[in-house]
């Protein structure tokens, strides 16, 4: 700890001996580890004291860790909790993250109306609805959607029942017609009714099917008796396709209950889990996950991520659950699981018997996952076009860079300064990821301080809709350039972006480690490429810039023009694409925009008279008579 500020040693002196949370930090105040202790005070101190080189994450993170915050819980489950969101929220680097988790879908069953709604969400953080799910494979829980909205008359309309206007009224839509809703809104089903449809989707969603046919059975049967054929007819379909559907996912030799069944399946940086969900021994779900490990992660390490990010967010707990891997927290983790379910919840981890028969079935999955997820990686990398497997080659990338990125600047003079950024993947343009800036923050000609704006403002965005940075970076520039963007990358902490700048004069790639510039053949396809973007980026900045000059030279002419305010010279503006465009217009055109004649005519007037004196200027003045005898 000879290495350690004052202030850290303070900190590290003053450390409770309580439970709860420490979110670790580098340098720029980014937190890169979470995890949280039954004593704060010993487990903290171990990541200052010596390193463990056997273990090359343990090692990379003390090696980074500058600071630390805590957060004081009242027992090891609250800390544990309160750990699970906090990784979930910031997915910090070093932790073991589901990936992806936050697109899952879910099935929501609304709970704000008197005629609930089933509908798919991706947020499960309202207390409007009971959710269900997430589901990792949108396809199955598509399929298990439209079975429901089959099978069981719940609207899927967004209307407000009762009307809100009081005596007001709804017409019934298609739906009723095709006999997929009852109509509710028109009263043509009382709630008590409409609730007994609720109840059956809650029992199917459950898993409760047993339950459910059971009731279906009992219903039918009244029905039958009732003589009213038709709809008995329609329960006795409902049955049939409940118990097809189970039948094809009901797994063989397993005593009834609820339970999940979890295996991993693991190789280098990538591991797989898979999510076996049996209800009253039915197989009704499978989910699967792709995990971001590091080379240090254990199997216990993992395992108790895992559980905490799947179950913080879980819906259903069942009363039983095996796994492949054994957390390391076990006791904490089945005590927090317990009071989530309000019920006992069992931890198990079969070796042998019909148990350890099904985990094994669950590792099967894993591993064919696994064996996929490796395969497309495989093919990824071996499929690169030539231009970007030589572009990784002669800038010693890490990685391929598939996707680029690229920066430009464009700032004739003082007025309109814009940036732009272009978007490239596998050699090609890829236009739905273009970026047009204009420059906010920096007055007068600085191309280092707009370049640094533009990074900044497109990198704050991609961290705050956590999607993936591009492969390669692309600087229109030189050092000057380069260094601005990396200054923006620092600020906003991000790590590992591979970058480059591409100079105008000389046509030299920039390096941020490189003291000198590397010389690309004129004929390389690294080189082409690289240009290609660069000059795209260019192109697009320049179109940019010309169309605001353009706008404002508009609208400066527009405002000399009488009659023409601001509405009708937006109008104008919106109609024709540039000055020129509407000068060239005839009358009855810019009428039919203004929709006044007389404003119409002042326009053409005016442009008229503009064409005249530029005529006039453009003609050679005609010698008189009188000078020419003198």
């Amino acid at each position: 700890m000879s290495n350690i500020s004052p202030e850290l040693k303070q900190k590290l002196e003053d450390l409770p001996g309580k439970p709860g949370v420490y979110l670790m930090k580098d340098t720029r105040g980014k937190i890169i580890y979470i995890g949280k202790a039954k004593s704060l005070r010993n487990r903290v101190r171990t990541y200052f004291s010596s390193v463990d080189e056997s273990n090359p994450k343990a090692a990379a993170l003390k090696r980074k860790i500058a600071d630390f915050e805590l957060m004081v819980t009242d027992n090891e489950i609250e800390a544990l909790i309160l750990e699970a969101n906090l990784v979930k929220k910031h997915r910090p680097r070093y932790n073991v993250n589901l990936k992806d988790d936050k697109r899952f879908p879910y099935l929501k069953l609304t709970q704000d109306d008197d005629f609930p709604r089933l509908i798919v969400t991706r947020r499960n953080d309202r207390p409007d609805g009971i959710y269900f799910g997430p589901f990792a494979n949108a396809g199955a829980m598509r399929e298990m959607y439209r079975m429901i909205s089959r099978l069981f008359k719940l609207r899927d309309c967004k209307l407000k029942i009762p009307h809100p206007k009081g005596g007001g009224k709804y017409k019934v839509c298609l739906q009723y017609h095709i006999k997929r809703c009852d109509g509710p809104c028109e009263a043509l089903v009382s709630k008590a009714q409409y609730d007994l449809e609720v109840q059956k989707v809650l029992k199917l969603l459950q898993g409760k099917t047993a339950s459910l046919i059971e009731q279906l059975q009992s219903e039918m049967i009244q029905l039958s008796e009732r003589q009213d054929y038709e709809e008995a007819a329609r329960v006795r379909d409902q049955i049939a396709a409940i118990k097809s559907v189970m039948q094809k996912q009901k797994v063989s030799d397993v005593e009834g209950g609820n339970r999940d069944i979890i295996a991993f399946a693991r190789s280098d940086d990538d591991c797989s889990a898979v999510v076996l969900q049996l209800r009253e021994g039915l197989l009704i779900g499978r989910q699967n996950y792709h995990l971001r490990t590091g080379k240090g992660d254990g199997e216990t390490e993992i395992a108790e991520q895992f559980f905490k990010q799947y179950y913080v967010s879980a819906s259903q707990i069942p009363e039983e659950i095996y796994s492949s891997y054994k957390p390391e927290d076990e006791a904490v983790i089945r005590s927090w699981l317990t009071e989530k379910r309000g019920g006992r919840v069992d931890l198990k981890f079969p070796q042998i018997g019909e148990k350890a028969r099904i985990v094994e079935m669950a590792e099967s999955n894993a591993r064919l996952l696994l064996g996929e997820l490796v395969r497309q990686k495989q093919e990824r990398s071996s499929k690169l076009p030539h231009a970007i497997a030589a572009l990784q080659k002669d800038l010693y990338l890490r990685k391929p860079p598939v996707d680029i990125c690229a920066f430009d600047i464009s700032n004739l003079g003082e007025t309109n300064p814009v940036g732009s950024m272009v978007y490239f993947r596998n050699g090609k343009p890829l236009k739905a990821n273009y970026r047009h800036f204009r420059i906010k923050t920096v007055g007068g000609q600085d191309d280092f301080a707009m370049m640094r704006e533009i990074v900044s403002r497109y990198f704050t965005r991609v961290l705050a809709e956590e999607a993936d940075s591009p492969d390669l970076c692309l600087i229109d520039g030189g050092r000057g350039q380069l260094n601005a963007a990396l200054a923006a990358l620092d600020e906003l902490g991000v790590e590992d972006q591979q970058i480059c700048g591409l100079a105008k004069r000389l046509e030299e790639v920039v390096l941020p480690q490189e003291k000198h510039m590397l010389t690309l053949p004129k004929t390389s396809a690294s080189l082409k490429l690289l240009q290609q973007v660069r000059n795209e980026a260019h192109r697009f900045a320049i179109t940019y810039h010309r169309k605001l000059r353009d706008k404002k030279t508009a609208k400066s002419l527009l405002d000399s023009i009488p009659g023409v305010g601001a509405k009708r010279k937006e109008l104008l503006l919106k109609a024709f694409p540039s000055i020129e465009a509407i000068s060239s217009a005839s009358l009855e055109e810019i009428n039919q925009i203004v929709r006044h004649s007389a404003t119409a005519k002042a326009v053409r007037d005016f442009f008229d008279n503009q064409i005249e004196e530029a005529n006039l200027r453009s003609t050679p003045e005609l010698k008189t008579e009188e000078s020419e005898t003198s």
